[in-house]
């Protein structure tokens, strides 16, 4: 059956099936904000609607498919998909737990085998190289390994997982978790080895003999450290290196009174690791607002609960060791935001006569990390110098690619797994000389999207949390939702992927809808419609009379996916489709 195409008023340019309009992604990228806002472009609705009906599998191999890791991002993802959801918009409520709702997909199927992603092509033949068993490489190698490569991963430790096993503890992430994840990594066919470091140039070299592509997935070690005084003395390390010594069991003790500067994941570690391993008073200095923050409000509030004390606007300006061998003196200053720097974060500047002093018998730098290519000899320029997918732009190795922190700089999990996902594309290119992949959007008819006005007053669940009295080093600190309560905190999902729209041609303008309309805006009598050069509806005219009354418009943007118009019009004339991304494997 051949595809309709739509008038220039329809919010789409098919009617059903593929559609690659510029319209279209732009529909898409409008309506489900959560998608458009993950780095690893998670079909969040298409999972959070299988968990509302139970189906939790489902849900779990949809995160499988999509960003690798869902157990695992179900505990410790930056949640860059919450901020924009529909949900939380003003007016509408608190946004939904995308990121717990993970967990649940995780937790609660009945299955509890590996499971094993179906082939997208038949091997090739081609081999690739992946050094680094991080997220990122991982990643890389997963995806590879389903478009029909050989790979093989080379992890210079012991234990793969990257940062996931050494800089997250365990009572965050527990470590069965990972390795759950990480042996199904391994069932789709990728080789990976431990205890396989690639030793300076002439090791990384000896990678090209033996493979098609090499892709350098070793995250970033170098830590960087304040040009401040006293950033030498033994009580001051860098926050990774610590966590990376508590998890290799090489430290089990710290000093009573500890001081982290830093307002990152890493800071918050730090300083509930410490805690764990015996220290009395744990304080966190950050040099900026809580605002501007990269972590979430709930990790401030584990903060509060466990003890630890958060000082925001004060940043450190130097460190001074005591003449008995005592503790550090860390000095302070307060800070007030001046104007935005190139990255548009406000710059922290001294207040007057701001500065105090803090006792402390260790100090942890959780002030991050950048990468390293100390090691890589005359190779490092070819490691530097990257395109945005990761492939190396000096010209004499067109086969390395560099993916995931060790190309963008220390971020997070997500965005390393949503890098490693677009470099694998573009190794993919490389090796078969092609694209094999079409990014398009699928439309089909839907009957219900089975919501109602009750599940919109559903409030947002906590995550349950172990008692402090039980928290431990080891202890996950978040327990997880029960089957009902994940249910209902799915249910709060407006499922945005689905889409009303009025046909004017059927409409016969009873009005009916406008009466029932939950949102001001969603339903607009509209004199014309105002469309950009590639066709995209950018606007509209209001009707003023009925004069100028030329059609009935549900604004995509206002809508909340509720159906009462659809209920109400007596000509049926607000039909419901199902909208996704999707990536289509081309022959």
């Amino acid at each position: 059956m051949p595809q309709e195409s739509l008038p220039p008023e329809s919010a789409l340019s098919r009617r059903f099936g593929v559609a690659g309009a510029p319209k279209d992604f732009d529909w898409w990228r409008k309506n489900i904000p959560c998608q458009a806002a993950c780095p690893a472009g998670t079909d969040i609705p298409g999972y959070l609607d299988a968990i509302a009906h139970r189906r939790y599998e489902e849900a779990y191999t949809i995160n499988l498919r999509d960003n690798v890791f869902p157990g695992v991002l179900g505990r410790v993802c930056t949640r860059p998909c919450e901020p924009p959801c529909r949900h939380g918009w003003e007016g509408l409520g608190e946004s939904v737990a995308i990121c717990f709702s993970k967990r649940s997909a995780a937790d609660l199927m009945a299955r509890r085998e590996p499971i094993v992603l179906p082939p997208v092509f038949p091997p090739s033949d081609k081999r690739v190289i992946v050094v680094g068993a991080g997220a990122a490489g991982l990643a890389a190698a997963r995806e590879l390994a389903l478009w029909g490569h050989q790979v093989t991963v080379l992890e210079r430790e012991r234990q793969p997982g990257g940062l996931m096993v050494q800089g997250i503890p365990p009572f965050r992430l527990p470590r069965a978790v990972v390795e759950i994840e990480i042996d199904q990594i391994r069932l789709q066919g990728v080789d990976l080895r431990c205890g396989a470091g690639v030793e300076g140039a002439a090791g990384l070299r000896e990678l090209f003999d033996c493979a098609e592509a090499v892709i350098v997935a070793c995250g970033t070690h170098r830590p960087f450290i304040p040009d401040l005084p006293g950033t030498d003395l033994a009580a001051v390390e860098h926050g990774l290196t610590f966590l990376k010594a508590v998890h290799l069991q090489q430290r089990t003790a710290i000093g009573r009174r500890v001081v982290v500067i830093g307002g990152g994941f890493t800071a918050v570690d730090c300083a509930r690791t410490a805690l764990r391993l015996g220290a009395q008073s744990v304080q966190v200095f950050y040099r900026r607002s809580v605002d501007e923050m990269y972590v979430s409000a709930h990790e401030i509030d584990a903060l509060e609960q466990e003890g630890i004390r958060f000082t925001p606007m004060a940043m450190p300006v130097a460190f001074r060791a005591s003449e008995s061998g005592g503790p550090v003196e860390v000095r302070l200053t307060s800070v007030m935001l001046g104007d935005a720097d190139a990255s548009g974060r406000r710059r922290p500047m001294p207040m007057p006569d701001g500065e105090y002093g803090v006792e402390a018998d260790t100090v942890l730098l959780a002030t991050g990390q950048v990468p390293d290519w100390g090691w890589a000899g005359d190779l490092a320029d070819a490691l530097g110098k990257v395109s945005p997918s990761g492939q190396s732009l000096v010209s004499a190795y067109p086969s390395l690619f560099v993916t995931g922190d060790a190309a963008q700089g220390a971020l997070s999990l997500i965005d390393a797994i949503g890098h490693a996902k677009i470099c694998a594309r573009a190794v993919d290119r490389f090796l078969t000389g092609r694209n094999r992949f079409r990014d398009a959007i699928w439309i089909e008819d839907a009957t219900s999207n089975g919501r109602n006005r009750d599940m919109d007053a559903i409030p947002r669940q906590p995550m349950p949390e172990r008692d402090i009295a039980e928290r431990s080093a080891q202890a996950e600190v978040e327990t997880g939702y029960a089957e009902d309560v994940a249910v209902q905190e799915a249910q709060r999902c407006y499922l945005c992927h689905y889409k009303y729209e009025i046909d004017n041609d059927l409409c016969i303008y009873c009005d009916r809808c406008l009466k029932v309309k939950p949102v001001d805006d969603c339903i607009i009598k509209v004199r014309s419609l105002t469309y950009d050069e590639e066709g995209r509806i950018i606007g509209y005219e209001r009707s003023t009379s009925a004069k100028d009354y030329n059609m009935l418009y549900i604004d995509q943007n206002e809508c909340i996916r509720c159906g009462a118009c659809a209920e109400v019009c007596p000509v049926e004339c607000i039909p419901l489709q199902k909208v996704q991304k999707i990536t289509l494997p081309l022959s």
